[in-house]
């Protein structure tokens, strides 16, 4: 009996299903449009469900998924890297074994489109075979893994072609070289336009109901995504109350894909970061600081230039894998309630693509029965980026949240996923490292920052983007070396870093603490460089009690140190051993005043 083909077309007021079965002789069509399923889906042996041009799957189940059969649904979603470059997958469909419920995905079940229906499974090369091609489709298995509670790089495990990927489970692939030009939708966007964007299919069982992923503490990472052959609405999962074994943060692998090579040591990339901040917020984004890697999996002291670009996350595609960390031995759990029909493309939804510029609306039909839910309130906040060595940028967010702690806070505060990096800035939160700080705004407060250097470091501050934050208030970056503040909202401010690790050189403030500091003790305490005599002097008219002296070069190192000095009213110190250069005199009065000033010291004995 010839098959007959039935179209499905259901209006945006999300008419919907109690619970389908889909008949072997009655494939099931859906083109642009939500297909809502109250309970349960059943696919006869055969039978075949198509989601095309960006349709998509809704199950109101609020359990473990009852699916059954072993018919398949088919959806497309377009990688973004060529045969060198990771993507991070999450599988919207398992295999179809009999069973009832959720199955495992493995590579074998992609596909490459030839119609509207028909697709050819993609031939997997074997684990050794290192390049993939886009026609005939060719997936090289040698790079699918997974990552499960890994503290370092060696716990990645190779999944190669077995089918052992479970429901919620993370995986990466790399993509494929060569082009397709075949359109089987007949919307002009193509298999391959030969840029690295493959098309695949994804045939199997749906995803449906509670998915539960496994999480580790000590913030262990584990690679996981949207499991669900719709849009994850990110920031309900993330904040949601019962999934508190987890920071609520994702994390997102972003690579340099100018690079052409499978080789560890040439690879650059990094992690961006997400945080949800609220469910109705925007959520906020750092963009990755790309990085190179030694052959044994640590960095490379030498990190190229580059920086991603930002993504949007809030809603999140079709397929997409992303890594969580855990703050407790536990589980995470997706629930259809976290499930949204959101088309990719639109300007919160991105499988790392460029954004379509979109605005919001208030109501819910977009024309082209889009969804785009009412504009939520502004997150107001700032990015500080950071160019080290004028080599690569560390990009920083700096959010106001009236409910946020000055301590961590979950789903706000993001820690720092690259902090192995040899020269890097951070927020320094709970003695950690963090990319994106929350806090409830109060003008006299000073943000620390952590700045670590494996050899003499430059760093050139300056504010890259502000949302909703107010244009007049200025942003400085204290240094306390010398006890300076730089309104990097206008100028970037540069400083040279020696070797080490600094938790208190280096804060935001809002407030230049320079302009309130009493001239009085200054006029009466003088500090001078005797060159001549190879003596640092300072005069202490007023007999101010000087708890102690300390002498700085200029890469912050203190090469004099005195406590204790009393009120003597002339102090002294010997220069002689020390090289010629620039210097930071500071001593410290005994109620907690600081006096700072800049000094030449010279060895030609002028």
């Amino acid at each position: 009996m010839k098959k007959t083909l039935l179209l499905l077309s259901i209006l945006f007021s999300f008419k919907g299903f109690s619970q389908i079965h889909v008949g072997a002789n009655t494939p099931l069509y859906v083109k642009s449009q939500v297909l809502y399923v109250g309970q349960n889906i059943n696919l006869a042996a055969n039978s075949n469900l198509y989601l095309r041009n960006n349709s998509q799957l809704i199950q109101g189940t609020t359990s473990t998924s009852q699916n059954t059969g072993t018919g398949i649904i088919s959806l497309y979603q377009e990688g973004t890297s060529d045969n060198f470059d990771y993507n991070y997958w999450c599988s919207p469909v398992g295999n179809t074994a009999t069973s009832t419920g959720n199955n495992n995905f493995g590579i074998t079940l992609l596909h490459q489109p030839t119609t509207a229906i028909a697709s050819t499974a993609a031939t997997i090369l074997p684990i050794g075979t290192y390049n993939g091609t886009a026609n005939p489709l060719r997936i090289a298995s040698h790079w699918i893994y997974k990552l499960t509670n890994a503290n370092n790089y060696s716990q990645w495990v190779q999944v190669g072609t077995s089918t052992t990927i479970a429901p919620g489970e993370g995986f990466t692939m790399k993509g494929t070289s060569g082009s397709d030009s075949a359109d089987p939708e007949g919307t002009g966007i193509v298999n391959n336009p030969g840029t690295g964007a493959q098309r695949y299919d994804f045939r199997g069982k749906p995803n449906d109901g509670n998915i539960t992923v496994t999480v580790g503490s000590n913030d262990a990472a584990t690679l996981t995504g949207n499991p669900y052959p719709s849009a994850l609405h990110l920031n309900a999962f993330l904040l949601d109350p019962t999934n508190t074994a987890a920071t609520g943060i994702a994390y997102f692998w972003q690579q340099d894909k100018s690079v052409n090579s499978h080789n560890l040591s040439a690879y650059r990339g990094g992690y961006a970061a997400y945080a949800p901040i609220s469910l109705a917020s925007n959520g906020i984004y750092t963009a990755a600081t790309f990085k190179s890697y030694n052959s044994d999996g640590t960095v490379n002291n030498n990190p190229p230039t580059g920086t991603s670009p930002a993504v949007a996350r809030k809603y999140l595609p079709i397929g997409q894998g992303f890594l969580i960390n855990g703050t407790s031995n536990g589980v995470v759990t997706f629930r259809n309630s976290h499930r949204i029909f959101y088309v990719e493309g639109n300007s919160l939804s991105q499988f790392e693509k460029q954004v379509k510029t979109l605005s919001a609306k208030t109501n819910t039909n977009n024309g082209d029965n889009t969804y785009i839910p009412p504009p939520p309130p502004l997150t107001p906040y700032f990015k500080l980026n950071a160019i080290i060595n004028n080599e690569f940028t560390r990009q920083l967010a700096l959010v106001f949240v009236s409910e946020a702690t000055d301590g961590v806070d979950r789903g706000v505060d993001a820690k720092n996923m690259d902090e192995d990096l040899p020269n890097d800035i951070s927020f320094w939160i709970e003695n950690g490292n963090y990319v994106i700080q929350g806090l409830n705004f109060d003008v006299s407060k000073k943000i620390p920052l952590c700045a670590k250097a494996a050899t003499t470091t430059k760093f050139k501050f300056y504010i890259s983007e502000t949302v909703d934050f107010d244009s007049e208030q200025p942003i400085y970056i204290y240094d306390a070396l010398d006890m300076s503040y730089h309104d990097i909202r206008n100028t970037p401010y540069e400083a040279v870093v020696a070797t080490g690790k600094f938790t208190d050189r280096f804060k935001i403030s809002f407030t230049n603490g320079t302009l309130g500091t009493s001239d009085v003790v200054k006029s009466k305490f003088l500090i001078s460089q005797d060159n001549k005599n190879q003596v640092l002097k300072a005069t202490n008219s007023n007999n101010e009690i000087m708890k102690s002296f300390v002498l700085y070069d200029i890469l912050g190192r203190a090469v004099i140190s005195n406590n204790n000095l009393g009120a003597e009213q002339h102090f002294s110190f010997s220069t002689s051993g020390l090289s010629s250069g620039v210097y930071i005199a500071t001593f410290l009065t005994d109620d907690g005043a600081k006096i700072t000033q800049k000094i030449i010291i010279s060895n030609s004995g002028s």
